[in-house]
């Protein structure tokens, strides 16, 4: 008997410790910045914790949530802690690859897997057909580790298969005709 009286007391303690059955909703906290979902836990008296930045992501803003666990309207205990993921304030450097001597259709996968695009392709007197001479970003010729933003368009210079009228032109010559 007192051993029975021991574990129901031993429960109801566990109980009222645990605050069993007392439980708050998790609010969505998707695409809120920091510091609003930094107001909105306090006053439900969670924590947080940002566990990751993702890759940028221009759907959602900047330093806001794009995704947490416990999910939204998941039920958890007062004081329990949300793992945030953020989208950073911006798209990443990326290092220019070697692309001269390369041909065009190889250098623009070779941008595509870096997460850059071809925005022109400027052909010059040159007898490589449909190979790459040159890279211009924001109209300034750049060379192989150059670093610039993700989703950046470029400028390819690539030749067009013509002999150029001097027998050895200097490529910024050739750049510079095609102003």
């Amino acid at each position: 008997m007192v051993l029975f009286l021991l574990v129901v007391i031993s429960m109801q303690m566990l109980a009222w410790t645990t605050e069993h059955g007392n439980y708050i909703v998790v609010p969505d906290l998707s695409k809120k910045d920091i510091n609003e979902v930094a107001n909105i836990l306090a006053a439900q008296s969670l924590r947080f914790q940002v566990i990751d930045s993702a890759n940028f992501r221009s759907d959602f803003p900047k330093n806001a949530v794009i995704s947490q666990k416990p999910l939204a309207g998941s039920e958890v205990k007062v004081n329990k802690k949300i793992y945030l993921q953020l989208n950073p304030s911006g798209y990443a450097n990326i290092s220019l690859p070697e692309l001269v001597q390369v041909t065009k259709r190889n250098a623009t996968s070779k941008l595509q897997a870096v997460g850059l695009t071809v925005e022109k392709v400027t052909y010059i007197d040159a007898l490589g057909k449909n190979m790459v001479y040159g890279i211009k970003y924001n109209n300034k010729l750049i060379n192989p580790g150059f670093k610039l933003p993700k989703m950046s368009g470029i400028e390819l210079i690539c030749g067009n298969g013509n002999r150029p009228e001097n027998e050895t032109p200097n490529l910024n010559q050739l750049l510079q005709n095609k102003k």
